[in-house]
């Protein structure tokens, strides 16, 4: 089992079809993908890696990186991904937690070995020399690990999770039903690279983003409105953050929106259906790090009950529970099992706090609180961790965002009463004010700019907004 490798060879038959497209013009074919995936793992055969060795990247997101990706599983390398959102800090850990044997680094990347002493100790040096010809695929069990990667340590230190092939090949059947083409000449803009992963399995164009994924505040609608016409983009899958940017735009011209990472909240599908052709869709997917996908809305789909139901409080519509996944809800927390919910993390550290073994089963504790409707639908209420008295967040968050004014909003406890901070235009702070007291939140604050998440930039940082006002 070797899905990506096996994939790539096979969509390459289909000679000048295009992989990958990265900025400048600058494109790949799976053809070419095929060949060079394959040098680069004879090269890095002779070398001395072999099936089972870690391999910890440090390259940007690029053609590159995906053609080293393909190289290392032909040699069943387990590939191993410091989580970007922490910089160096989150290299660092990355290294201690899994031991590589070999470093692969590309451009200015190469400085890093010298300036991270976590490195020193690392014995071998990898480069993109794809010199060597060869079209060796290793075969390896559905068990064998494929790559480790890490959460963002939003809760708390990043947990490092290891993926199987077998797990990779349940997560990419648990997708198809999402992101299968719907066209012969289906074209994606692809902001989250796991995706790029998924459409290389199934022979779909991925275009990568022409803004830093770590900053989408350097993104522009002018910016990627061009590129989605420059290259034919018909879907886009994208972070809530750039829904926004795109949000700012005369018009969208996408076939569908598929976006995540952080809450997807119904006022934002209401400005982007406004921009979109008449027949497209957005897609909100909700999923974790741990277990990805969990479940899907589309916008198209969701009735005139359900939008009131957001607008008024019940949450976020985060649509019925995928059929490859088992949910339920424990004292409000959703926990999920099937055979792309991550089982435990490497050497066990969060197992005891994030795993529960319920009569002979692993599940995995979200620590999202949520609610089922009488029609299966899953609502999404916020962290577990983040609820007021009888408050969860998104509760009061959804509604607040349609108020006068609001660009942002975030519901805090703050000595144990609930604070609702707004990001937008403050003189309607006594429209604000009077609208929260109606819904049982006594305290409203106004601020300059919401602390958002590291990695997407989709969600509230709740512990640095807390910091901020009780200082």
């Amino acid at each position: 089992m070797n899905l990506i490798a096996t994939s790539i060879e096979t969509a390459s038959k289909r000679g000048g079809h295009t992989a990958i497209v990265a900025g400048y013009g600058r494109s790949i074919s799976f053809a070419d993908l095929a060949r060079r995936s394959g040098a680069l793992a004879e090269g890095w055969r002779r070398r001395g890696v072999k099936a089972g060795d870690r391999v910890i990247l440090a390259m940007p997101v690029g053609i590159d990186l995906y053609a080293a990706i393909a190289g290392l599983w032909r040699l069943g390398a387990t590939i191993v991904f410091p989580e970007p959102a922490l910089g160096l800090a989150g290299l660092r850990h990355a290294v201690r937690m899994t031991r590589p044997r070999a470093l692969l680094t590309s451009g200015a990347y190469g400085m890093l070995r010298f300036a991270v002493p976590e490195l020193w100790g690392v014995g071998l040096h990898l480069h993109l020399d794809d010199s060597a010809a060869s079209d060796a695929l290793a075969y390896v069990t559905p068990d064998h690990a494929a790559l480790i990667s890490f959460t963002s340590g939003s809760t708390g230190k990043p947990k490092a999770i290891v993926r199987s092939h077998g797990f990779l090949a349940a997560q990419d059947a648990a997708l198809d039903a999402l992101i299968a083409p719907q066209r012969d000449d289906e074209v994606d803009l692809v902001a989250f690279p796991v995706f790029v992963i998924a459409n290389l399995a199934r022979g779909t164009t991925s275009v990568l983003p022409n803004w830093k994924l770590r900053d989408p505040d350097s993104a522009d609608a002018a910016g990627i409105l061009r590129l989605i016409k420059s290259q034919k983009i018909t879907r886009a899958l994208a972070p809530p953050s750039i829904g926004e940017v795109l949000a700012k735009a005369d018009a969208v011209p996408l076939q569908t929106l598929f976006t995540g990472g952080g809450p997807v909240f119904p006022d934002l599908i209401e400005r982007l259906q406004r921009l979109m052709p008449a027949q497209s869709d957005i897609v909100s997917v909700y999923g974790s790090t741990e277990a990805e996908p969990i479940a899907w809305q589309s916008a198209r789909a969701i009735s005139d009950s359900q939008w009131q139901a957001m607008k008024s409080g019940m949450g976020l519509l985060a649509g019925k529970p995928i059929a490859a996944i088992g949910l339920k809800l424990l004292d409000d927390e959703i926990v999920v099992t099937g055979d792309h919910v991550n089982k435990g993390y490497l050497g066990g550290q969060g197992d005891a706090e994030n795993k529960l073994n319920l009569h002979g089963t692993i599940w995995h504790r979200t620590g999202d609180a949520g609610r089922i409707d009488t029609d299966g639908a899953l609502w999404l209420c916020g962290r577990l961790s983040g609820r007021c008295g009888t408050l969860y967040p998104f509760e009061v968050e959804a509604p607040s965002r349609f108020w006068p004014g609001v660009r942002r909003s975030a519901l805090v406890a703050i000595d144990d009463k609930p604070v609702l901070a707004l990001e937008g235009d403050d003189a309607h702070l006594a429209q604000w004010q009077k609208a929260a007291a109606d819904i049982g939140v006594e305290r409203v604050v106004s601020i300059a700019r919401m602390p958002m998440d590291r990695r997407h930039h989709s969600k509230v940082d709740y512990n640095a907004l807390k910091n901020t006002l009780v200082r």
